[in-house]
């Protein structure tokens, strides 16, 4: 009976120790194996980029350079790019117009070259699928025309999609962002010789023709829910470059 409990007991530990085996090779090939390959393989075809770092890819650099750019003094002027996306600005004069980064393990292919981004958008051949959307973006998002790969419902959606955007739906509409816009400016009446904060005040505009051309509303009617969408959508984009680790989101 001791023989079968120590054969029992040794046979239990070559198991777990091969399901630790086979856990570990799992997560280095995904977090290691795979990405400095494809890195490997995108250099030998002209295509450079920042390097790859374990886990994180290059989402750090891209929040330290995120974090420098909006505490730079700002200017009035259109030339916005350097600050709204300040890595891809930089990397495109460092790698050119095509380069490759690193969203943790998962790659990300720039293109800035016109020609080549008309190519991919007007996608005849279909040789450019829709990639599966990131799990917080679905949560933020739900499962409709922005996140969905195409398919019956995509082509169901993007059907009604079309048809609210028409021209003469639009043209029924008119009326109340009119009548939104008009109820912004009267606000601006009573901040005159004050600062006002435009971007601010275009959400408010944007989240007042939504109440009244979607909902028959006004914007003060829904103010909760617009507010608790702003807040959500600003933790949802607050946390895109950190690790998500299962369990811990």
């Amino acid at each position: 009976m001791s023989w079968f409990g120590d054969q029992v007991a040794t046979v239990t530990s070559f198991v777990c120790l091969f399901i630790v085996l086979a856990a570990f090779f799992k997560i280095f090939h995904k977090l290691w194996w795979t990405p400095t390959q494809i890195q490997k393989l995108m250099a030998l075809q002209g295509i450079k980029g920042p390097s790859y770092r374990l886990i994180l890819g290059n989402t750090k650099e891209i929040s330290n350079m995120q974090k420098e750019a909006m505490a730079r003094p700002r200017n009035l002027s259109h030339d916005v790019f350097a600050l709204v996306q300040p890595h891809l600005h930089s990397w495109t004069k460092i790698y050119g117009k095509i380069f490759l980064h690193w969203d943790g393990p998962q790659p990300v292919l720039v293109i800035t070259d016109p020609e080549l981004c008309k190519e991919i958008l007007n996608n005849k051949h279909r040789a450019y699928p829709k990639s599966n959307p990131r799990a917080f973006l679905m949560k933020l998002l739900g499962n409709g025309l922005v996140t969905r790969k195409e398919g019956e419902k995509w082509a169901k959606l993007r059907k009604l999609a079309s048809h609210a955007f028409h021209g003469e739906s639009l043209k029924s509409q008119i009326h109340a962002m009119i009548a939104s816009a008009e109820t912004m400016l009267e606000r601006w009446e009573n901040h005159e010789g004050k600062e006002i904060e435009v971007s601010e005040e275009f959400r408010l505009l944007t989240s007042e023709v939504i109440s009244r051309t979607a909902f028959g509303s006004t914007y003060l009617e829904g103010k909760d829910i617009f507010e608790m969408l702003w807040k959500i959508s600003t933790l949802t984009f607050k946390t895109a470059l950190k690790p998500k680790f299962p369990g811990l989101r």
